[in-house]
């Protein structure tokens, strides 16, 4: 086997000679802050993003399924149907084995009665009933955010032991040390907060936008990445909980979550309590501990057997803390069997872990959080682009490869995951056959999704040629995401006067959206095209095939 040793020869002579001064500590500091971006900022930028979709997902999911366009339960006036009559459904709809059948109330944000399935070794299902008229909804489009972009934000679809739970965790960790050395190496930090000069070459405006949208939101990024730590906390500290319970899942759950279970009788159920009258018993058992609310969800564990156990949920209201008052009935006699009563310590988790989840009913907090999300974006993209206009000439020139690397996964982390993301919403508009080739419209639109992001990375690769690779893609965004709202129009018949009219917000505020990325796609191209024609020259060729060498230039 051949070893690759780098000697002093096979460096070009025009090499720097290494610097071996103490470096101060702001000099540390900067280094530390460069690394963590350049490692992980492509991987930041897809969770920041995801989760910023994520703080809007059930309106995503009302606008890629228009049979969930309803009007909300309040503006409509109905209570919506009996959830007794939800049972004979789930008996119908859910397999055999499946663990838990859920129902979901109609609300605000979700106004349909939504039953759903899991466990047990089955497909996870759901479907949709009318809140007025109990009937069955015909199933149209996926639920693109509770589902893809929601669960892309914290596992990046990594379920293999927990490796995207890891890998977000290890990010996070890095933002955490890239804040605080960041903090330390800005000695003007609130001097540049008042800086922008978007006229200026492209590696200043940026440069600019990274420091004005860092210090702008520093408290939230800061907030943000620890409390995605901790609500992981029981991911990320598997080895000390199974040696304090020895391996025991149960004891964990019932001493530090307040969980309840039993074992399965193995004879089925010959008579089942009412649903309507435990979510009765729930409220005023809510009411009578100084903690009104009504039903969010109500789960029926071992649904078919003698054992069942009715977990009513409450909503979380105006709540930050993620502590829903969660309690377990049997599903025979509707007897109280247990009632969530959370240590101290699982309080103050579920708290922090409230601040970063959103679940609580605020919708101008919701949309501060939105606007901080979109902060967090454009302070990761700028800082590579910064990094790579810094170095590209440098690295071109010695032969190094670093900065063509970080240009291409900057492209395809910006362009390519919003040009995935608005794909699939377009796919959605679409007649299913088009599009889903057998497969079920969520499965379909994961292929499509990473296909699409894919796609974007290997034409990123291919044009290493000054601008085209943003020019382009810029453009392609720009048509697709138009092309997402007007085929919403066409396909569904609700045009933004009629989505007004009626109540339904949220599918606006998406096109809403879509509209604004189009804009802002559209500007990037025509900005980058007006400077490669007023005679700024592009970028040298930036991938040289020689051994690979990643420097730093202070």
């Amino acid at each position: 086997m051949a070893l690759n040793i780098v000697t002093d020869t096979m460096i070009p002579q025009d090499t720097p000679p290494p610097d071996r001064r103490p470096k101060g500590f702001r000099l540390a500091m900067d280094e530390v802050h460069t690394w963590c971006g350049v490692i992980f900022g492509s991987l930041l930028f897809t969770i920041f993003l995801m989760g910023t979709l994520a703080v809007f997902d059930r309106e995503i999911d009302r606008w890629a399924q228009p049979h969930t366009r309803l009007a909300t339960p309040a503006a409509a006036g109905n209570p919506g149907p009996s959830l007794d009559q939800a049972l004979p459904l789930l008996e119908r709809l859910a397999p055999g084995k499946a663990a838990s059948w859920l129902i979901y109330p109609p609300a605000e944000r979700t106004p349909t009665l939504r039953l759903g399935w899991s466990g047990g070794g089955v497909e996870r299902g759901a479907r949709d009933l009318h809140p007025a008229t109990g009937e069955l909804l015909p199933e149209q489009g996926a639920a693109l955010g509770t589902q893809l972009f929601y669960p892309f934000h914290y596992s990046l679809h990594l379920k293999w032991l927990d490796l995207g739970e890891w890998l977000v965790g290890l990010a996070a960790m890095a933002m955490l040390v890239a804040i605080v050395s960041g903090v330390a190496t800005h000695r003007r930090i609130f001097k540049d907060f008042f800086t922008f000069r978007p006229r200026k070459a492209l590696q200043r405006a940026a440069l600019d936008l990274h420091s004005v949208t860092a210090v702008f939101a520093l408290p939230f990024h800061f907030v943000i990445a620890l409390s995605g730590l901790i609500v992981f906390a029981a991911v990320y500290l598997q080895p000390a909980i199974a040696w304090v319970y020895g391996g025991e899942t149960a004891a964990y759950s019932k001493e530090v979550l307040s969980r309840f279970s039993r074992p399965a009788a193995k004879r089925p159920l010959e008579r089942r309590a009412s649903i309507d009258a435990l979510a009765t018993q729930a409220r005023a058992h809510w009411a009578a501990a100084g903690q009104p609310g009504e039903v969010q969800l109500v789960i029926v564990r071992q649904p078919r057997d003698a054992h069942a156990v009715v977990e009513v949920r409450r909503a979380y209201g105006r709540r930050v803390a993620l502590e829903q008052g969660t309690l377990y009935f049997d599903a025979g006699t509707g007897a109280l069997l247990h009632a969530e009563a959370l240590p101290a310590a699982s309080r103050v988790q579920r708290f922090i872990a409230g601040l970063h989840l959103i679940q609580f009913e605020h919708w101008t907090l919701r949309w501060l959080y939105f606007l901080m999300g979109l902060s967090g974006c454009v302070m990761l993209a700028t800082g590579s682009i910064v990094w790579v206009q810094k170095r590209a000439q440098r690295h071109a020139r010695l032969g190094w490869r670093g900065a063509s690397w970080v240009q291409v996964l900057t492209v395809a982390s910006v362009c390519g995951l919003l040009l995935a993301s608005a794909g699939v919403m377009l796919l959605n508009t679409l007649p299913a056959a088009w599009w889903t080739w057998g497969a079920t419209p969520l499965a379909a639109s994961m292929r499509w999704f990473f296909g699409l992001w894919a796609a974007s990375l290997c034409h990123a690769a291919a044009l290493r040629h000054g601008q085209r690779h943003w020019v382009q893609q810029c453009a392609a965004l720009c048509a697709i995401s138009l092309a997402a709202v007007l085929a919403n129009w066409a396909g569904s018949g609700d045009g933004p006067w009629a989505m007004l009219n009626s109540g339904r917000r949220a599918p606006l505020g998406v096109d809403l959206a879509l509209l604004a990325v189009a804009a802002a796609a559209g500007y990037a191209t025509w900005r980058l095209r007006h400077q490669t024609q007023a005679g700024i020259a592009p970028r040298p060729r930036l991938v040289a095939w020689r051994p690979l060498h990643w420097r730093t230039q202070r």
